[in-house]
Protein backbone atom coordinates (compact mmCIF):
# COMPACT_ATOMS: atom_id res chain seq x y z
CA UNK A 1 0.00 0.00 0.00
CA UNK A 2 1.14 3.54 -0.64
CA UNK A 3 1.49 6.06 2.16
CA UNK A 4 0.36 8.85 -0.19
CA UNK A 5 -2.50 8.81 -2.70
CA UNK A 6 -1.60 8.72 -6.39
CA UNK A 7 -4.06 10.80 -8.38
CA UNK A 8 -4.24 10.45 -12.15
CA UNK A 9 -6.07 12.90 -14.40
CA UNK A 10 -6.69 11.82 -18.01
CA UNK A 11 -6.30 14.56 -20.60
CA UNK A 12 -7.34 12.49 -23.63
CA UNK A 13 -5.30 10.76 -26.35
CA UNK A 14 -2.13 9.80 -24.42
CA UNK A 15 -2.05 12.73 -22.01
CA UNK A 16 -2.06 12.37 -18.23
CA UNK A 17 -1.32 14.32 -15.06
CA UNK A 18 0.14 12.39 -12.11
CA UNK A 19 0.09 13.85 -8.61
CA UNK A 20 1.93 12.04 -5.86
CA UNK A 21 3.49 13.26 -2.63
CA UNK A 22 3.74 16.87 -3.77
CA UNK A 23 5.21 16.01 -7.18
CA UNK A 24 3.20 16.79 -10.32
CA UNK A 25 4.11 15.14 -13.63
CA UNK A 26 2.46 15.77 -16.98
CA UNK A 27 2.91 13.37 -19.90
CA UNK A 28 2.05 14.19 -23.54
CA UNK A 29 -0.56 16.91 -23.00
CA UNK A 30 -2.54 17.86 -26.11
CA UNK A 31 -4.98 20.52 -24.98
CA UNK A 32 -5.79 22.41 -28.18
CA UNK A 33 -7.17 21.67 -31.62
CA UNK A 34 -4.01 22.87 -33.35
CA UNK A 35 -3.66 19.87 -35.67
CA UNK A 36 -7.00 20.64 -37.30
CA UNK A 37 -5.23 23.57 -38.98
CA UNK A 38 -3.29 21.02 -41.02
CA UNK A 39 -5.94 18.36 -41.68
CA UNK A 40 -9.66 18.00 -41.07
CA UNK A 41 -8.96 14.34 -40.26
CA UNK A 42 -7.10 15.58 -37.18
CA UNK A 43 -9.93 17.62 -35.71
CA UNK A 44 -10.66 16.66 -32.11
CA UNK A 45 -13.82 14.68 -31.48
CA UNK A 46 -13.68 15.22 -27.70
CA UNK A 47 -13.50 18.59 -25.95
CA UNK A 48 -10.42 20.00 -24.28
CA UNK A 49 -10.75 19.09 -20.59
CA UNK A 50 -8.19 21.54 -19.18
CA UNK A 51 -6.77 24.78 -20.56
CA UNK A 52 -2.96 24.59 -20.83
CA UNK A 53 -2.53 27.64 -18.61
CA UNK A 54 -4.46 25.87 -15.85
CA UNK A 55 -1.67 23.32 -15.44
CA UNK A 56 0.18 25.09 -12.67
CA UNK A 57 2.69 23.76 -10.15
CA UNK A 58 3.96 21.20 -12.66
CA UNK A 59 7.35 19.80 -11.65
CA UNK A 60 8.09 17.62 -14.67
CA UNK A 61 6.85 17.45 -18.27
CA UNK A 62 7.54 14.13 -20.02
CA UNK A 63 7.13 13.91 -23.79
CA UNK A 64 7.33 10.70 -25.76
CA UNK A 65 8.00 12.07 -29.27
CA UNK A 66 7.76 15.06 -31.57
CA UNK A 67 4.32 14.57 -33.13
CA UNK A 68 1.81 17.36 -32.65
CA UNK A 69 -0.60 15.40 -30.47
CA UNK A 70 2.26 14.61 -28.06
CA UNK A 71 4.54 17.66 -28.42
CA UNK A 72 2.09 20.49 -29.09
CA UNK A 73 3.60 23.99 -28.98
CA UNK A 74 0.15 25.56 -28.55
CA UNK A 75 -0.21 23.52 -25.34
CA UNK A 76 3.36 23.62 -24.09
CA UNK A 77 4.10 27.34 -24.47
CA UNK A 78 1.23 28.45 -22.18
CA UNK A 79 1.95 25.50 -19.89
CA UNK A 80 5.54 26.74 -19.58
CA UNK A 81 4.25 30.20 -18.65
CA UNK A 82 1.95 28.68 -16.01
CA UNK A 83 4.67 26.37 -14.63
CA UNK A 84 7.99 28.10 -15.36
CA UNK A 85 9.85 25.97 -12.83
CA UNK A 86 9.01 22.67 -14.52
CA UNK A 87 11.75 20.49 -15.96
CA UNK A 88 11.49 18.67 -19.28
CA UNK A 89 12.30 15.07 -20.16
CA UNK A 90 11.90 14.46 -23.88
CA UNK A 91 13.61 12.93 -26.93
CA UNK A 92 16.03 15.12 -28.82
CA UNK A 93 13.71 16.42 -31.52
CA UNK A 94 11.02 17.43 -29.02
CA UNK A 95 13.66 19.28 -26.98
CA UNK A 96 15.00 21.02 -30.06
CA UNK A 97 11.51 21.97 -31.24
CA UNK A 98 10.57 23.56 -27.93
CA UNK A 99 13.92 25.31 -27.51
CA UNK A 100 13.49 26.89 -30.96
CA UNK A 101 10.16 28.32 -29.74
CA UNK A 102 11.73 29.85 -26.66
CA UNK A 103 10.49 27.37 -24.06
CA UNK A 104 13.08 27.83 -21.35
CA UNK A 105 12.51 24.71 -19.26
CA UNK A 106 15.63 22.96 -18.05
CA UNK A 107 15.81 19.85 -20.25
CA UNK A 108 16.95 16.35 -19.34
CA UNK A 109 17.90 13.58 -21.75
CA UNK A 110 15.48 10.67 -21.21
CA UNK A 111 17.21 8.57 -18.54
CA UNK A 112 17.94 4.91 -19.24
CA UNK A 113 18.58 4.35 -15.52
CA UNK A 114 16.21 5.33 -12.71
CA UNK A 115 16.05 9.09 -12.11
CA UNK A 116 14.44 10.47 -8.96
CA UNK A 117 11.84 13.13 -9.72
CA UNK A 118 10.65 13.73 -6.15
CA UNK A 119 10.13 11.95 -2.87
CA UNK A 120 9.05 8.42 -3.75
CA UNK A 121 8.85 9.24 -7.47
CA UNK A 122 11.28 8.00 -10.12
CA UNK A 123 11.34 7.36 -13.86
CA UNK A 124 13.38 5.59 -16.48
CA UNK A 125 13.04 5.57 -20.23
CA UNK A 126 11.79 2.58 -22.18
CA UNK A 127 12.45 2.34 -25.94
CA UNK A 128 9.50 2.77 -28.31
CA UNK A 129 9.11 1.92 -32.00
CA UNK A 130 6.80 4.25 -33.92
CA UNK A 131 6.76 2.27 -36.23
CA UNK A 132 10.44 1.39 -35.96
CA UNK A 133 13.01 1.95 -33.25
CA UNK A 134 15.26 4.89 -34.13
CA UNK A 135 18.27 6.61 -32.56
CA UNK A 136 20.28 9.65 -33.55
CA UNK A 137 24.06 9.66 -34.00
CA UNK A 138 24.49 10.16 -30.24
CA UNK A 139 22.47 7.02 -29.55
CA UNK A 140 19.45 8.90 -28.20
CA UNK A 141 16.02 7.42 -28.81
CA UNK A 142 13.68 9.26 -31.17
CA UNK A 143 10.58 7.58 -29.66
CA UNK A 144 10.28 6.95 -25.93
CA UNK A 145 8.07 5.34 -23.35
CA UNK A 146 8.42 5.84 -19.60
CA UNK A 147 8.32 3.58 -16.57
CA UNK A 148 7.20 5.50 -13.49
CA UNK A 149 7.37 4.45 -9.84
CA UNK A 150 5.23 6.46 -7.45
CA UNK A 151 5.23 5.01 -3.97
CA UNK A 152 4.41 1.34 -4.37
CA UNK A 153 2.83 1.72 -7.83
CA UNK A 154 4.58 1.10 -11.16
CA UNK A 155 3.08 2.57 -14.34
CA UNK A 156 4.32 1.95 -17.88
CA UNK A 157 3.37 4.66 -20.39
CA UNK A 158 4.38 3.20 -23.73
CA UNK A 159 4.20 6.36 -25.83
CA UNK A 160 3.44 5.54 -29.46
CA UNK A 161 4.80 2.13 -30.36
CA UNK A 162 4.50 -1.27 -31.90
CA UNK A 163 6.02 -4.36 -30.22
CA UNK A 164 9.81 -4.56 -30.26
CA UNK A 165 12.29 -6.87 -28.60
CA UNK A 166 14.15 -3.95 -27.01
CA UNK A 167 10.96 -2.93 -25.21
CA UNK A 168 10.53 -6.39 -23.70
CA UNK A 169 14.22 -6.50 -22.76
CA UNK A 170 13.99 -3.12 -21.03
CA UNK A 171 10.94 -4.19 -19.04
CA UNK A 172 12.14 -7.68 -18.13
CA UNK A 173 11.65 -8.41 -14.45
CA UNK A 174 9.46 -5.37 -13.79
CA UNK A 175 6.18 -5.75 -11.91
CA UNK A 176 3.88 -3.39 -13.79
CA UNK A 177 0.66 -2.40 -12.09
CA UNK A 178 -0.76 -0.26 -14.90
CA UNK A 179 0.24 -0.27 -18.57
CA UNK A 180 -0.92 2.56 -20.82
CA UNK A 181 -0.74 1.08 -24.32
CA UNK A 182 -1.86 2.73 -27.59
CA UNK A 183 -4.53 0.73 -29.43
CA UNK A 184 -4.95 2.79 -32.64
CA UNK A 185 -3.72 0.07 -34.97
CA UNK A 186 -1.60 0.74 -38.02
CA UNK A 187 -3.09 -0.56 -41.27
CA UNK A 188 -3.00 -0.03 -45.03
CA UNK A 189 -5.76 2.58 -45.04
CA UNK A 190 -4.32 4.63 -42.21
CA UNK A 191 -0.87 4.46 -43.82
CA UNK A 192 -2.37 5.66 -47.10
CA UNK A 193 -3.99 8.58 -45.25
CA UNK A 194 -0.63 9.38 -43.55
CA UNK A 195 -2.05 8.48 -40.12
CA UNK A 196 0.65 6.66 -38.17
CA UNK A 197 -0.88 3.80 -36.20
CA UNK A 198 0.44 1.79 -33.29
CA UNK A 199 -0.43 -1.52 -31.64
CA UNK A 200 -3.35 -3.48 -32.95
CA UNK A 201 -5.82 -4.33 -30.22
CA UNK A 202 -4.70 -7.98 -30.20
CA UNK A 203 -1.05 -6.91 -30.02
CA UNK A 204 -1.83 -4.67 -27.06
CA UNK A 205 -3.56 -7.54 -25.27
CA UNK A 206 -0.70 -9.94 -26.00
CA UNK A 207 1.87 -7.36 -24.95
CA UNK A 208 0.05 -6.72 -21.67
CA UNK A 209 -0.10 -10.47 -21.03
CA UNK A 210 3.57 -11.02 -21.91
CA UNK A 211 4.61 -8.19 -19.58
CA UNK A 212 2.46 -9.58 -16.79
CA UNK A 213 0.71 -6.26 -16.18
CA UNK A 214 -2.10 -6.13 -13.65
CA UNK A 215 -4.27 -3.55 -15.43
CA UNK A 216 -4.33 -2.39 -19.05
CA UNK A 217 -5.35 1.22 -19.68
CA UNK A 218 -5.94 1.69 -23.44
CA UNK A 219 -4.79 5.05 -24.81
CA UNK A 220 -4.79 6.77 -28.19
CA UNK A 221 -8.33 5.55 -28.91
CA UNK A 222 -10.49 8.62 -28.39
CA UNK A 223 -9.26 11.81 -30.04
CA UNK A 224 -9.38 11.63 -33.85
CA UNK A 225 -12.25 9.90 -35.64
CA UNK A 226 -9.97 8.65 -38.43
CA UNK A 227 -7.42 7.20 -36.01
CA UNK A 228 -9.50 5.85 -33.15
CA UNK A 229 -10.77 2.56 -31.75
CA UNK A 230 -14.26 1.90 -30.44
CA UNK A 231 -14.18 1.21 -26.68
CA UNK A 232 -16.92 -1.39 -27.20
CA UNK A 233 -14.53 -3.34 -29.41
CA UNK A 234 -11.87 -3.25 -26.70
CA UNK A 235 -14.33 -4.36 -24.05
CA UNK A 236 -15.67 -7.17 -26.24
CA UNK A 237 -12.22 -8.63 -26.88
CA UNK A 238 -11.41 -8.45 -23.18
CA UNK A 239 -14.62 -10.28 -22.33
CA UNK A 240 -14.11 -12.95 -25.00
CA UNK A 241 -10.45 -13.63 -24.26
CA UNK A 242 -10.72 -13.23 -20.46
CA UNK A 243 -7.01 -12.42 -19.97
CA UNK A 244 -5.37 -12.33 -16.56
CA UNK A 245 -5.12 -8.54 -16.57
CA UNK A 246 -7.93 -6.13 -15.74
CA UNK A 247 -9.14 -3.51 -18.22
CA UNK A 248 -9.80 0.09 -17.22
CA UNK A 249 -10.73 3.09 -19.35
CA UNK A 250 -9.65 6.59 -18.39
CA UNK A 251 -11.82 8.83 -20.60
CA UNK A 252 -10.66 12.44 -20.97
CA UNK A 253 -11.46 14.38 -17.83
CA UNK A 254 -11.41 11.30 -15.58
CA UNK A 255 -9.73 11.80 -12.19
CA UNK A 256 -8.86 8.64 -10.30
CA UNK A 257 -6.88 7.58 -7.27
CA UNK A 258 -4.80 4.49 -8.01
CA UNK A 259 -3.80 1.78 -5.58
Amino acid sequence: MTAEPLTVTALGQSGFVFDFGGTRIVIDPYLTDSLARHSEALRRQIPVVREPGELTDVDWVLLTHNHGDHTDPDTLIPLAAASPGARLIAPYDSRESLASLGVAWSAVVPPLEWLELGAGVSVRTIPAAHTKLERNTDGELRWAGYLLRMGGITIYHAGDTIPHEEIFAALAGEQIDYAMLPVNERNFYRDRAHLVGNLTLREAFRMAADLGVRTLIPVHWDLFAANSTHPEEIELLHRLEAPDFALEFFPAGTVRTLS
